[in-house]
């Protein structure tokens, strides 16, 4: 009887896997030969925060690109094929955006970006952005650090933002306080670059004005990540100022302005406060008086405003899905996942070089004006040039990714809701 011989696998296994390794080899060349999402849907990403100091604000902006989304997969998409959304949470917190940033440029190849809305998360991000050539897009991070920047060519034209920069909203809050007759003022800022940046070009525009910042010598700036206030709190009202400008974010500046209330340093004294802290939720984060009332009731304060054709639509499909008028910074987050969806269109490819190549050009004129996100991305399919012309304004994007726009002026009512009462236009 013969020995049974083992089949004769070896070789065929060698050939299999020689076929595989080429395969891979091939497919690995062909991927390198055209550009990352080319050939698939338009992958957009949204870094905003919906925990951490910016939430209350961040959130109404996150649930704003999935609106366009829709709107614009509902009228055939970008480049004959649907958007695709991946959303991220920064946690206000640059470390946990720039995990975030970089998850959504090289895990999930993004081409483009609705984010972030704090400026120091948005600083933690943008390099990541810039390296892995995915444009980033900010519905409102205002620091004039992105300005210097850009101008210093820092971004190779993957930044932008479609909330003016704080060199407006600064000299719009010196004139609104010069307006209100008050001629001394002293400032309390968070110390990242938000607060930092708006706190030197409030000082200046104040004194242009005619006025004087009794801190100028000492300016109060809060740590971030503190707990507690009072000392900060004391500096800040310290010097007997009419007002004082307080740039904050909402969990950490209602525990500094509720210290100086408990300090009895508030009485007589205006607060002036700007687009961090203008949420619904933030007058009760303050807190009331032994007396029931509002602490920060009376308060006044500058945020980028909305005046663009698109608003009405927007707002129209806002109270539709969520009964109730846009918030602060919702008209940005539109008209930044428009921009994103226009651009990609433009250019034919669903990348972020793409992007980058042609935001301006579907944001600025020359081309036909078109408010509504599914007429643009028509024309554009048509050969034809646009000029988006958005909901928070027409967003015409200069040479280092800003626009301008007008600021509302909004006050805290007795009952601790926000009211819009009028807009300042700050001078060029």
């Amino acid at each position: 009887m013969s020995t049974p011989q083992p089949p004769k696998i070896g070789r065929s296994l060698r050939q299999i896997l020689a076929l595989l390794v080429l395969g891979l080899f091939l497919g690995a060349c062909q991927g390198e030969s055209s550009p990352e999402g080319s050939t698939e849907g338009l992958k957009l990403g949204t870094l905003l925060p919906s925990t951490g100091d910016l939430s209350p604000i961040g959130q109404p902006m996150i649930a704003t690109v999935p609106l366009l989304i829709e709107t614009v997969n509902a009228c055939g998409g970008v480049n004959d094929n649907p958007v695709i959304l991946i959303s991220e949470d920064d946690q206000t917190d640059p470390t946990a955006g720039n995990a975030a940033m970089t998850k959504l440029a090289e895990v999930d190849r993004v081409a483009g970006v609705v984010g972030s809305f704090a400026s120091s998360v948005s600083q933690a991000a943008v390099d990541v952005a810039v390296r892995n050539r995915v444009m980033l897009l900010s519905p409102g991070s205002t620091s004039p650090v992105f300005t210097e920047r850009a101008e210093q060519g820092n971004f190779n034209g993957y930044w932008a933002r479609t909330a003016p920069p704080d060199t407006y909203q600064a000299r719009a809050l010196a004139q609104l306080a010069r307006d209100r007759g008050f001629e001394r003022v002293s400032t309390v800022v968070i110390n990242n670059d938000y607060g930092v940046g708006f706190e030197q070009v409030f000082v200046q525009a104040f004194q242009e004005l005619g006025g004087t910042v009794t801190n100028t010598a000492t300016p109060t700036r809060y740590d971030p990540r503190a707990t507690t206030f009072d000392t900060e709190a004391a500096a800040a009202f310290a010097g007997q100022p009419e007002a004082v400008v307080a740039v904050l974010y909402a969990e950490t500046g209602s525990l500094l302005l509720k210290s100086a209330y408990e300090q009895g340093l508030t009485e007589g004294v205006q607060i002036m406060l700007t687009d961090g802290v203008k949420s619904e939720e933030f007058a009760a984060q303050v807190g009331r008086t032994s007396d029931g009332q509002f602490i920060i009731a009376g308060a006044i304060g500058t945020v980028p405003g909305a005046d663009g054709v698109a608003l009405a639509d927007l707002t129209e499909r806002w109270q539709a899905a969520r009964n109730e008028a846009p918030p602060a910074f919702v008209p940005q987050s539109w008209d930044a996942a428009a921009l994103l969806a226009l651009a990609a269109q433009a250019a034919g490819e669903n990348t972020g070089e793409g992007i980058a190549r042609t935001l301006r050009d579907v944001s600025n004129a020359p081309g036909t004006e078109v408010s509504d996100v599914c007429e643009g991305l028509e024309r554009l399919k048509a050969g034809e040039e646009i000029n988006y012309q958005g909901a928070s304004g027409n967003v015409d994007i200069d040479e280092n990714g800003d626009v301008v726009g007008v600021y509302d002026v909004w006050t805290v009512e007795d009952d601790g809701t926000l009211e819009v009462v009028g807009q300042v236009t700050p001078d060029a």
